[in-house]
C-alpha cells in the first residue's frame, strides 16, 4: 500500500488481486446481488486511488480497506432506489428434508443470511467470512469489540432460527443445530 500512497498506481493491480475475492465474497453475501457486488469491488479500488493519502503508514491495512469497502455500500445503498423486501410468503417453498442436495442447505444459509438486519448480517461476515478480529471489526465500525460479540452471537442466534424455518423445522433444543453442521 505505500507504494500506491507514494503514486505508484501500477502497484494497485498487487491490492486488487489480493483483496478483490474477499471484498467480492463479503459484498455478495451482504447484498445478495452478485452485479452490485462486482460494482462495488471496482469502487473500493477507485477509492483506493482517490483516498491513498489518507492511509497511515504503520497501520493495519485490512481495517482501512473495509472501512473503504463499509463507506462505499453505504453510499451506494444512499443511491439506490427502495427495492421490494423479500416477504416471508414470497419464499420458494422449501424442498422435503432429506432431499439429498447439500446445495440446497448452502442456498438456504445465504437466503437466511439475507434476511438478517444489515448490522447483524455485516458483524458475522466481516468476523466469520472475513475473518476479521473482532478489534479490527471494532476500529472500522466505531463500536467496541465487546458489543460486536455480542452482536455476532444474537445474530448467529437468530440466523440460525431463521435458516430453520426456512428448512421447515423447529429450532433444535440445544440450539446447536445450525453451528454444528455449517461451521457457524
Amino acid at each position: 500500500m505505500m507504494l500506491v500512497r507514494g503514486g505508484a498506481g501500477d502497484m494497485l493491480g498487487v491490492l486488487f488481486d489480493r483483496y478483490q475475492g474477499p471484498l467480492f465474497s463479503f459484498y455478495a453475501k451482504l447484498t445478495g446481488d452478485r452485479a452490485a457486488s462486482e460494482d462495488l469491488v471496482q469502487e473500493v479500488f477507485v477509492r483506493i486511488l482517490k483516498y491513498r493519502r489518507t492511509y497511515k503508514p504503520g497501520t493495519p491495512f485490512r481495517p482501512w480497506i473495509y472501512r473503504i469497502a463499509r463507506n462505499a455500500h453505504v453510499d451506494a445503498f444512499r443511491k439506490r432506489k427502495p427495492e421490494v423486501e423479500l416477504q416471508p410468503e414470497m419464499d420458494l417453498p422449501a424442498p422435503p428434508k432429506n432431499s439429498g442436495a447439500p446445495h440446497h442447505d448452502e442456498e438456504l444459509l445465504r437466503r437466511a443470511l439475507l434476511q438478517l438486519p444489515e448490522e447483524k448480517r455485516e458483524v458475522l461476515l466481516l468476523s466469520r467470512f472475513q475473518g476479521l478480529p473482532y478489534e479490527e471489526i471494532a476500529e472500522l465500525t466505531g463500536t467496541q469489540a465487546g458489543t460486536l460479540k455480542v452482536r455476532a452471537h444474537r445474530a448467529l442466534r437468530d440466523l440460525r432460527e431463521i435458516f430453520l424455518r426456512l428448512q421447515g423445522g423447529a429450532p433444535a433444543p440445544d440450539g446447536k443445530a445450525l453451528g454444528a453442521n455449517h461451521g457457524l
